[in-house]
């Protein structure tokens, strides 16, 4: 990777609105001004901003913005984190890259961006993940091609396989597809208590597959996330440990953040996972894994960049940073 280069032209955000942003902690954050930093010229638009008319190039609605030398408390209290300029119609191709950070849910709405992103990229856009990829990759059914690393897993719409798994394994985790941050989580014990009621919240009379895995009790330690970068691990994880009564680490249902070193099987894992990916067009993956078991793999908008630079002083944003302009440059 060439570190620190300079990266100019013109980069496009697809992402959720500025004003959600929760710039302490925000990865999507941090990448915009470490790209700022190198030279980059920032541009931001949501989903519902691209369209496609026949006969033109797919286009979308962007506000150019630049970043505030403001911190996150400041911001907290009042003062502006970017300056926005006038919104102008512009095509993707016109861009040097467009990086794709929606937040779940991965539904059809997703799905239909990817198909915009992805006739963008016929007509010469350069679009990070790789729209084919983040359609390819939905974050927990990702999994099965790596099974040799997951628990005991079950992906159904059938509530008697739900029980007839819970039967067998005593202690499992029920989660939907398409929800972050630890939404609609359930345990359920060997008493099976309220097993019927969760299966019914979650898989409404059979409409809706539901993911379900035999719980790890190694979350206690942490529900580690491994950020792999152009094909590369990042060297730290953030261990997101529950608090309290929580099954939860992650850090939006409360969960403590640590950063640590990657272990032995950390490595092992992430040196298999990388290659793998990045051949597939994922220029940035997290790994969520808990003991040496892979739950999930999240290509949408990965995070965590903040905490391990904060605790470990490894500039995770920089390291994107140098991974996109390589990239680019491969182009």
């Amino acid at each position: 990777m060439t570190a620190n280069a300079k990266l100019t032209g013109d980069f496009l955000f697809v992402a959720d609105p500025l004003s959600t942003f929760n710039i302490r902690k925000d990865s999507t954050y941090v990448m915009m001004r470490a790209m700022q930093g190198r030279g980059a010229r920032i541009h931001h638009c949501h989903p519902s901003d691209i369209e496609w008319e026949s006969g033109q190039a797919v286009r979308a609605r962007v506000t150019p913005i630049t970043l505030n030398n403001v911190t996150a408390d400041e911001a907290m209290a009042g003062r502006t984190w970017f300056d926005a300029a006038d919104v102008a119609t512009l095509p993707l191709k016109d861009f040097t890259a467009v990086l794709m950070r929606k937040d779940p849910p991965f539904d059809a709405e997703y799905i239909y961006s990817t198909h915009l992103l992805e006739q963008a990229e016929r007509e010469g856009a350069r679009v990070f993940n790789r729209p084919s990829a983040l359609r390819d990759h939905p974050e927990k059914l990702a999994l099965m091609a790596f099974s040799r690393y997951a628990p005991p897993t079950l992906v159904t719409r059938q509530a008697e396989a739900i029980k007839a798994f819970h039967a067998k394994y005593k202690d499992i985790i029920l989660k939907p597809l398409d929800g972050m941050g630890g939404m609609g989580i359930f345990r359920v014990g060997a008493d099976g208590m309220n097993l019927g009621s969760i299966i019914e919240t979650l898989n409404q009379g059979g409409a809706q597959t539901v993911m379900v895995q035999v719980y790890q009790p190694a979350i206690k330690d942490g529900d580690k996330r491994i950020l792999l970068i152009g094909g590369e691990p990042v060297p730290y994880c953030l261990a997101r440990i529950p608090q309290g009564s929580e099954i939860r680490g992650n850090l939006a249902a409360g969960g403590k953040g640590e950063a640590r070193p990657l272990s032995d099987s950390d490595w092992a894992i992430a040196r298999d996972f990388a290659p793998v990916l990045a051949a597939r067009g994922l220029l940035l993956v997290g790994l969520d894994v808990i003991g040496d078991k892979v739950t999930e793999v999240n290509v949408t908008s990965p995070t965590c960049f903040q905490e391990i630079t904060d605790q470990m002083g490894f500039d995770v944003a920089q390291r994107f940073t140098d991974a996109l302009g390589d990239a680019l440059r491969k182009a």
